[in-house]
């Protein structure tokens, strides 16, 4: 297969990176199923993703045109068969036994020459695809929120992967205006694992109780940077912050410095998931 092939992308998952995924393929003029097993979901998706282009047709960066045919681009499925596509993009919960499952029912709905990509941001590929029959057809491409802005993706190739297949994705991510930067297979790849502490001791400045999380987020902004590990949590969403954590806090064998937070688990289980739910470390309603 080659780049001039790839017409059909099948994302699975339609919370906030399938939605994002979704619209910049179809906004590359690929045709995108997003499928999801809530049929609430993808009601949702369409609202949002319709939203978007409304907001890019104000700042002048897209077209009534280009929003008509983004949204023509792209079908909202519950039907699993639906996925049958050149591509299929994994955006679901960082899980790696739900994840391996998923890939498994991919693989046998498609052909031998579909490649399945899994966004996930902090399991290693190679353990994804060690369950799959043709792990050289499987390879990480992970994209960054809000996947219709944020610029950089990571392809990771796991043990198995096809250089030709990682090449094709590297290839695909340019086409849908990305950045793409190749990376080997480890946890947390290379922008998690570097980024990782910048939440992480964030959270412990506020376990120990050096400062509140606004004085945390002024003196980080204050330094240069856009958001403090705070309000970035907020955005990215607190619950999918928590579970990458979480998930590098056991690929590195519970190394200490990957330490997942009580403070933060207490705001997954309390529902607040930051501004998807309306409040995180801040109240947005």
């Amino acid at each position: 297969m080659n780049l001039s092939e790839i017409k059909k992308i099948g994302i699975v998952g339609a919370g906030t990176m399938g939605q994002g995924i979704a619209q910049i393929c179809a906004m590359a003029d690929l045709h995108v199923v997003l499928y999801d097993i809530n049929a609430a979901m993808l009601v949702t998706a369409k609202k949002l993703i319709t939203r978007n282009l409304d907001k890019g047709i104000e700042r002048g960066k897209v077209s009534e045109e280009v929003k008509k045919t983004t949204l023509e681009n792209i079908g909202f499925s519950s039907e699993f068969d639906d996925l049958k596509a050149d591509v299929v993009i994994e955006a679901i919960v960082e899980k790696l036994e739900i994840k391996q499952s998923l890939f498994q029912k991919l693989e046998a709905l498609n052909g031998a020459d579909t490649i399945l990509a899994s966004n996930t941001s902090s399991i290693p590929i190679t353990r994804i695809g060690a369950s799959l029959e043709r792990p050289e057809q499987f390879v990480g491409m992970h994209f960054f929120n809000p996947a219709h802005i944020m610029k950089l993706v990571e392809v990771i190739s796991g043990a198995a992967t096809s250089p030709q297949v990682a090449r094709l994705i590297n290839e695909l991510a340019k086409k849908l205006g990305k950045v793409p930067v190749m990376a080997k297979d480890a946890p947390g790849f290379i922008v998690n694992r570097v980024a990782r502490h910048f939440y992480v001791e964030g959270l412990k400045v506020l376990e120990e109780g050096v400062a509140d999380v606004e004085a945390i987020d002024r003196l980080v902004e204050a330094s240069g940077f856009r958001m403090g590990p705070f309000r970035l949590m907020d955005l990215i969403g607190v619950d999918t912050n928590f579970s990458v954590t979480s998930s590098m806090f056991e690929a590195f064998h519970q190394d200490g410095k990957f330490r997942p937070s009580r403070i933060q688990e207490q705001k997954v289980d309390a529902g607040h998931h930051g501004r998807k739910s309306g409040r995180g470390f801040y109240n947005y309603k």
